[in-house]
């Protein structure tokens, strides 16, 4: 397992470039965000070259696959991401499913996430990108959000059948929602494209709250995942230093 860092969540300072640049000069190279289009990418492409980083995953322009009438929208702004990922050399974008839809069962939901993951499948294949669909909790930070169950989640990759589609597993939520971690984790392995870590509750180090992330690392690896666990933790103080104890427990 290698460890990226969510540059976005470590405030170093309002603008997102001094960030980059504090995470790089201490040697941070793997490094993920949230959104792009409010980013100058010749900037990030600058630092890629100056400090050789490696962008693990940043997020698509538009998420919502829970309705049929939003899914030319999805695939226009997952092209738009594709090439900008070209462009920073990443080969993982990450999508959301949308919030629940009023008045629509849960199931024809779930088959619209579905086809619209399938529609964009030859274009991810085509450039070599792998898309994560990503569950997020409903208790606590994204109240309204569809996709809160990982189980469905998986359902939804099989489904899908292929490769360039998988899971971003965030820890923090499903423990949230969930929990049975390793479980969930060992069975679907091959399902997950990647991970996410905070500690719960609050959200913060990974060495705080209930999540024993030592005995997590240790399990993941065995069950032979070797991408990016991405730090997206908050309220750290100082910062180096905590990144520091999760460069020792991951």
């Amino acid at each position: 397992m290698k460890l990226s860092v969510c540059f976005e969540a470590f405030n170093f300072g309002e603008d997102y470039k001094t960030r980059v640049k504090a995470l790089a000069e201490a040697g941070y190279r793997d490094l993920e965000f949230w959104t792009w289009g409010n980013k100058d990418i010749n900037v990030l492409k600058s630092f890629k070259e100056e400090y050789s980083l490696n962008f693990t995953a940043f997020c698509t322009k538009s998420g919502n696959l829970v309705d049929p009438g939003k899914h030319e929208e999805f695939k226009q702004g997952l092209i738009e991401s594709i090439a900008v990922a070209k462009e920073l050399d990443c080969k993982r974008l990450i999508t959301l499913s949308g919030d629940e839809l009023e008045g629509v069962d849960r199931c024809t939901q779930h088959e619209s996430i579905v086809s619209g993951l399938k529609n964009v499948v030859p274009l991810l294949e085509e450039n070599d990108i792998t898309l994560v669909l990503e569950p997020l909790n409903t208790r606590v930070d994204h109240k309204g959000y569809y996709l809160w169950d990982a189980d469905e989640a998986f359902e939804i990759i099989d489904k899908v059948g292929s490769d360039n589609v998988k899971i971003l597993f965030d820890i923090y939520h499903q423990q949230i929602m969930q929990g049975d971690l390793l479980r969930r984790i060992e069975a679907n392995i091959n399902k997950i494209g990647h991970f996410h870590a905070a500690g719960n509750p609050g959200r913060g180090h990974p060495s705080s709250g209930e999540i024993n992330y030592s005995q997590m690392a240790k399990a993941i690896d065995s069950f032979g995942y070797s991408g990016y666990i991405g730090m997206e933790y908050f309220n750290h103080e100082p910062i180096l230093e905590g990144l520091a104890q999760c460069r020792e427990i991951f």
